[in-house]
């Protein structure tokens, strides 16, 4: 060997290291047997002396050059600490480099093979003990990098002080820091393939993250939450059924409440566990759904843009404290749903974009990489590892978190390679079409792996196109997904509303065309926060006509939705007709509520909704079956009357909906009833309670042995100028 004085390092081993340049530092660094001795060789920037600690006995560390050290300690002893001495301080750890790996073969085999369900319990930061010695071991998976080092206030962020161990083939870099515990901050120094400096990286399975505009990852201990949700998690699964009443409150955690109305802070993890779960339970939601919490670095994006899929963002609290949000939940019989966004992510140079200084997480091709809608890029969904990583991730949330649900963020951008592209600039597959099927085959491997894993939650897309079974098991060629947003009646309902009354009769398709398709999948019907944003106006400010007439138009339009097939959806504020359209930077409009009777009223028309919902099988039975549905009268397009049956299974009374979208109050307006008997008017939006003019039926009506519209009975009825009636037969 080619040494340099009295050690066994060469010139240029000694030049790799000081440079931190060594690709492979656990072949230098730490103990080694160099024919019958034992050396120690070690890097410290701060020192001026270094020492082994054997025992009671300090061993010398003679400097070699600069902060490297290297001397002989006795034979056989690698049970050791180091001292370091410089500028007048004296400090004593463990060093690094006498650990062994943490990973096991069995990681090494599921990592290379891209099948590691539980990844994060492999990669990320993890406070241990290993070797009997308290620390966090760091794993990360850049497999073109030269090499990678974990740089943190623990190291005075200096590269060449805890660069890590290659693994094999996998790509992956680890290593376990002696010493280094929770709330520790780190990122990932990474010399690229062509020997660059890339800029520092924040952790893609790192659990926690600094508040922006702060760019680090934190080291979090997410072991040891004492869950007591185990009555919720045994019901879950008849909670989330296609025959079960779901009905969704969609919330943007950092705009529902604040702690000023002024533009305070948002409420915390712990505050909205009070506040926000009291009030949706009040509201008789079944399940409240978040948009997304992954950490991100915009608060503009609304979670849209992530960068930490593995962090529940710290904007309202740690994750221990977003649990106990969840557990809060749980308590309260309300499940909880998280948006999810496999689709894209930003290119922040702190985050995945190049990682290793290659297109590893995207594609090279910006025609395969690049979202030209959003400025984002686009997962390699064809590359294993990719791939393992986003399937694992749905997996962390419902395993750590006891998420109830994933809602899948822009389904439809996945599924196609000339999604909001021209041609010529899209890439086909290898069959020369547009269907992009890898990732496919990763949105078909999510649902089998998280309903295989966790069989009672649910899995949802937002998929605006006709692609076939979304939300068919991948068995008959699905995608397995359990529901869909209806997109298509969203949009044809509501540019219908929009609409003057007088005109609606020209486009009275536009509410009767869903029924064409409501069954080919399981649908939820969708009032998302897609709908009051962007010029879009608030959706009171939808609807045309005068101040009480553009009230009495949204009671009828939720009555009209809370009556039709399809689980429910609704984005806060929308419950009580928020006049403005939403604007992240501040709280909903509490004030309307509190002051204005009409939207008292529409606040209690969704409560009211929400409770007979939940409490009428003939409302939500059969949302997703094409038995629990019948028009009465579909095609009144003069009057804008609609009128259809509800049904349950055989024992449970039906329903009735009626619905008069015109400012026309119509008395002795005779509607076809499916049975005999006296049908109780079980709902009316345009009653006093919730400020309308109460109009209606009082106690109901009497069923005449008179066939109409097709059906064997009958009754007059008075319809209320713009309302929605649920009537129920007394059994």
């Amino acid at each position: 060997m080619n040494t340099v004085a009295n050690h066994p390092l060469d010139s240029a081993t000694i030049a790799r290291l000081l440079a931190g340049r060594h690709d492979e530092p656990f072949s230098v660094l730490g103990p080694h047997v160099h024919g019958d001795e034992t050396w120690v060789t070690a890097i410290d920037p701060g020192a001026e002396e270094m020492f082994a600690i054997i025992g009671s006995q300090d061993v010398p560390l003679p400097r070699i050059e600069g902060p490297l050290f290297c001397g002989r300690i006795p034979a056989g002893q690698s049970d050791y600490r180091l001292r370091g001495r410089g500028h007048g301080s004296t400090w004593t750890y463990d060093d690094a480099y006498r650990f062994g790996p943490v990973l096991g073969d069995l990681d090494e085999y599921l990592l290379g093979e891209g099948t590691h369900q539980c990844l994060w319990q492999a990669l990320g930061a993890h406070v241990m003990d290993h070797q009997k010695v308290r620390g966090t071991h760091f794993a990360v998976w850049a497999p073109n990098a030269r090499r990678v080092s974990v740089v943190g206030d623990f190291n005075a962020w200096d590269g060449r002080r805890h660069a890590m161990r290659r693994r094999g083939a996998t790509g992956v870099w680890e290593i376990f820091v002696p010493g280094v515990g929770d709330l520790a901050t780190y990122k990932y120094e990474i010399i690229g393939p062509h020997g660059e400096l890339l800029p520092l990286k924040a952790d893609p399975v790192g659990f926690g993250a600094q508040h922006p505009p702060e760019t680090a990852s934190v080291v979090r201990d997410i072991s040891g939450y004492g869950w007591d949700d185990k009555e919720w998690m045994d019901l879950r699964a008849d909670r989330n059924r296609r025959d079960a009443p779901i009905s969704i409150y969609e919330v943007h955690l950092g705009s529902w409440k604040r702690v000023s109305a002024d533009g305070g802070r948002p409420l915390s993890y712990r505050e909205a566990a009070v506040e926000l779960v009291s009030y949706a339970k009040e509201m008789g939601f079944t399940h409240l759904e978040f948009l997304p919490v992954s950490e991100y670095p915009f608060d503009g994006s609304w979670g849209y843009q992530p960068v930490g899929l593995y962090a529940p963002t710290i904007r309202f609290g740690p994750p221990h404290e977003f649990r106990d949000l969840v557990q809060a939940a749980h308590e309260a019989g309300l499940g909880i749903l998280l948006d999810w966004v496999p689709g894209h992510f930003p290119s922040d140079a702190h985050g995945l974009a190049r990682f290793d200084g290659t297109a590893l997480y995207e594609h090279q091709d910006p025609r395969e990489g690049f979202h030209q809608d959003w400025n984002t890029l686009i997962y390699n969904y064809g590359r294993r590892e990719v791939a393992n990583f986003l399937v694992a991730n749905a997996l962390f949330w419902l395993d750590e978190y006891h998420i109830d649900g994933l809602r899948v963020d822009a389904v439809a951008s996945m599924l196609y390679r000339d999604y909001s592209r021209k041609a010529g600039e899209w890439v086909p597959n290898v069959h020369g079409g547009r269907e992009n099927l890898e990732a496919i085959d990763v949105l078909r491997r999510m649902n089998e792996a998280t309903y295989g894993r966790h069989p009672g939650i649910m899995t949802v897309a937002e998929e605006s196109t006709s692609f076939p079974k979304v939300s068919a098991p991948t068995n008959v060629g699905g995608l397995g997904f359990g529901y869909k947003w209806n997109m298509g009646w969203m949009n044809d309902t509501l540019s219908y509303m929009h609409k003057e009354p007088v005109h609606r009769k020209y486009h009275h398709h536009q509410m009767t065309f869903g029924l064409q398709y409501a069954f080919s999948e399981n649908f939820i019907l969708p009032i998302s926060h897609d709908e009051v944003v962007h010029g879009k106006g608030s959706m009171v400010a939808k609807m045309p006509g005068n101040w009480w007439e553009k009230c009495a138009n949204l009671r009828a339009y939720y009555g009209f939705m809370w009556g039709h097939p399809g689980k429910k959806l609704l984005f806060m504020g929308c419950e009580f007709g928020q006049r403005a359209e939403w604007n992240h930077q501040i709280e909903i409009d509490w004030a309307a509520p509190a002051h204005g009777p009409e939207h008292r009223g529409i606040q209690r028309l969704v409560r009211d909704l929400n409770t007979l919902y939940r409490a009428t099988p003939a409302l939500h039975a059969r949302d997703c079956d094409p038995e629990g549905f019948a028009w009465i009268e579909g095609g009144d397009a003069e009057n804008s009357v609609f009128a259809w049956i509800r049904r349950g299974f055989e024992t449970d009374a039906p329903c009735v909906v009626v619905s008069n979208f015109t400012p026309v109050e119509r008395r002795d307006h005779r509607i076809g009833l499916p049975e005999g008997g006296r049908w109780r008017e079980v709902m009316n939006t345009d009653a006093v309670l919730y400020d309308g003019g109460g109009r209606g039926n009082m106690g109901g009506v009497t069923a005449e042995e008179r066939g109409w519209m097709g059906q064997p009975f009958s009754a007059p009825m008075t319809l209320p100028p713009l309302s929605t009636l649920i009537f129920q037969l007394d059994r």
